[in-house]
């Protein structure tokens, strides 16, 4: 029994106290909703997912995709993040009013990419629910040499 004791403990203070792992999770009652009719929504107007088409690698593009708060609260955008670090994301830092527009920029460096990449976009905000997928795509054709 003692030993069957020992292994629990060791098992939870190494786990407890591994290097390298920290807790990134975001608070979630810092954009928790309350389910109400009240809340925030975004309306994308039915433009969530983006092609930029064929581009040669190394160009940078950009799209600035279009919102509006529909809901009957100010929208508050926690966070903004890509998949890759090849694509950057900008949004609104201040709350969005009921009926006003906003916009998320996002910018794509194609170097060092070749083919179709998809890239996601997340947002998360104190809508229901509270994680928004946008999504870019494009062709990327390798530089030839001049």
């Amino acid at each position: 029994m003692k030993k069957i004791i020992l292994l629990a403990l060791t098992i939870i203070t190494i786990g407890a106290c591994s290097p390298g792992t920290k807790d990134t999770s975001m608070d979630a009652s810092v954009i928790e909703t309350d389910g109400a009719v009240n809340e925030p929504a975004f309306d994308f107007n039915g433009v969530t997912a983006w092609d930029f088409g064929k581009i040669i690698e190394g160009e940078r593009v950009e799209h600035t995709f279009k919102f509006k708060n529909t809901g009957k609260a100010n929208l508050v955008i926690a966070s903004c993040t890509a998949s890759c670090g090849c694509t950057i994301p900008e949004w609104p830092k201040e709350a969005i009013a009921p009926g006003e527009s906003g916009e998320i920029k996002v910018e794509f460096n194609s170097a060092g990419k070749s083919d179709m990449v998809t890239k996601d976009i997340t947002i998360m905000a104190n809508t229901n629910p509270v994680k928004t997928v946008l999504q870019i795509k494009v062709f990327v054709e390798k530089k030839t040499a001049e």
